[in-house]
């Protein structure tokens, strides 16, 4: 049950995300919002949880993963409602925020709740089917969007989240039992340090690829770079640290991180370079675009809890690494992409990416908090969804502006949000530069590689530290008989 309630909240979140892509041309049109405003629907979501995820984390180690984990549902549903009710385009940005706050608590102690109730050998299943919610959800929001957006209208998007909160809920106060609590403090300096970090850079980085490059955002990326010095000196001296830095002292966990934070700037980055060539290239509508990849989420899905399976049996490491060079395999594919290649080859290719990712992200989960100390399970899984959400805003920066370098920026708008078509020579220069990006994300992508390469290879991750922090202390067993 607790593995049931996890993935809900996973599949929750991952519809959310997609079935508010497919919503985009609508709500502006609706909302009478300009193209940009409509971009923070979901950007106003990735800063708010990039900022929040690694501090509601370490108050679910505080308060219980249990009540963190409910709590974020309860916040999550309302938010939802609110949303669905939005009157102005600003009205939904501000309620977004506030599901941004519920789907913090949630994605910072969903991986930290599987590692407290799941023993090391068996996480790489647990995490596998965590990954297969994930994928049915990019699945069922694909198809929801387009359904409900066309024949009920966008609103229920938000709506459909109610009833499978309430279940949520309902569930988790049942079956969740308490989790231990750790004997800190909140660090509040820290805190608000981090908190200033993240928000400058990302604030920065979504303003730099919607506006373009001006004083002010690159001002705001490097006043959150120089903020991170005072924030690593508080760090060191605070006796109960909001970020724990003697955790990266394991190459494991290091590693881990930031093979899944290069993972996450290469391969988003990837999926809204294919869905702008289908839609500005091909001319697709932004429907059969995401359509066309649902072969690729089904097999991952599909294959999730079985590349779990054998990471717990041969090793996390191994399987990782495999899945980054899948990646790496399609997206040199996708920069072959020519006017006319058939849109079956490119179904083809999703197949093989969504191999790599049914075998990278459970296997790297399990990796990740391998070494994690169960009492900071919280701070590790905040920290994790921290930097793939900052890989997240990443790779929508680097689109946009790699897009914004070819075409005006506001023609890149249009077509990755409101599908429209590009024609003649501004079409094949703008396929010129998604080749080139192509191959930018490959570089990027062939980095996570290194790390996951990097990491010690140890037989099915069994660290003596973690089972030692997992298991309850045994009595020791009596001598054998004697032979007389």
């Amino acid at each position: 049950m607790v593995l049931f309630i996890v993935v809900l909240g996973t599949l929750m979140a991952s519809v959310d995300t997609t079935i508010v892509l497919l919503a985009f041309p609508t709500i502006a049109g609706d909302l009478h919002a300009g193209l940009a405003a409509v971009i923070w629907v979901i950007l106003i979501y990735l800063l708010l949880t990039s900022v929040l995820t690694t501090q509601f984390g370490r108050i679910g180690d505080m308060i219980g993963r249990n009540r963190a984990y409910n709590f974020g549902f309860v916040v999550f549903t309302v938010g939802s409602a609110l949303c669905g009710f939005a009157a102005t385009a600003t009205d939904l940005v501000a309620f977004r925020a506030v599901q941004a706050v519920g789907g913090a608590f949630l994605i910072a102690t969903g991986t930290a709740l599987i590692s407290e109730h799941f023993p090391p050998a068996a996480r790489g299943r647990a995490f596998g089917f965590t990954s297969m919610g994930w994928s049915v959800g990019a699945v069922l929001g694909i198809a929801l969007g387009g359904v409900l957006t066309t024949f009920v209208g966008w609103r229920y998007i938000f709506f459909i989240n109610i009833p499978i909160g309430i279940v949520a809920v309902a569930l988790g106060l049942r079956y969740l039992s308490p989790s231990p609590r750790s004997r800190v403090r909140l660090d509040l300096v820290g805190m608000t340090l981090l908190g200033a970090v993240l928000t400058f850079i990302a604030y920065g980085a979504v303003d730099l690829a919607s506006y373009g490059a001006d004083k002010w955002n690159v001002t705001e990326m490097v006043i959150g770079a120089v903020l991170v010095a005072p924030f690593v000196l508080w760090e060191r001296r605070a006796k109960f640290p909001a970020l724990n830095l003697a955790l990266f002292r394991s190459r494991l966990l290091s590693t881990s991180l930031a093979a899944a934070f290069f993972q996450s700037l290469g391969y988003l980055a990837v999926i809204f370079l294919l869905i702008m060539y289908l839609q500005g290239v091909r001319g697709l509508s932004p429907l059969y675009a995401s359509l066309l990849l649902v072969p690729g989420y089904v097999l991952s899905a599909s294959l999730s809890p079985f590349a779990g399976r054998w990471a717990d049996r041969w090793g996390a490491w191994r399987f990782a690494t495999g899945g980054i060079a899948l990646m790496i395999a399609g997206v040199l594919l996708y920069a072959q992409l020519a006017v006319s290649t058939p849109l079956v080859a490119i179904a083809l290719i999703a197949l093989v990416t969504g191999i790599g990712g049914a075998l990278f992200w459970p296997s790297n989960n399990k990796a990740v908090m391998a070494d994690a100390p169960p009492d900071q399970y919280g701070s590790v899984s905040g920290l994790l969804r921290t930097l793939t959400n900052l890989g997240t805003i990443g790779s929508y920066t680097l689109v946009i502006t790699i897009a914004a370098a070819v075409v005006p920026r506001y023609v890149a708008f249009e077509v990755f949000v409101a599908g429209r078509g590009l024609i003649g020579n501004v079409s094949i220069t703008f396929l010129a530069a998604l080749h080139d990006a192509f191959y930018a994300m490959a570089v990027v992508l062939l980095i996570a590689a290194v790390f996951s390469i990097l990491r010690r290879p140890r037989p099915a991750d069994a660290n003596p530290r973690a089972a030692r922090w997992s298991a309850p202390p045994q009595a020791a067993d009596p001598p054998p008989p004697s032979s007389k």
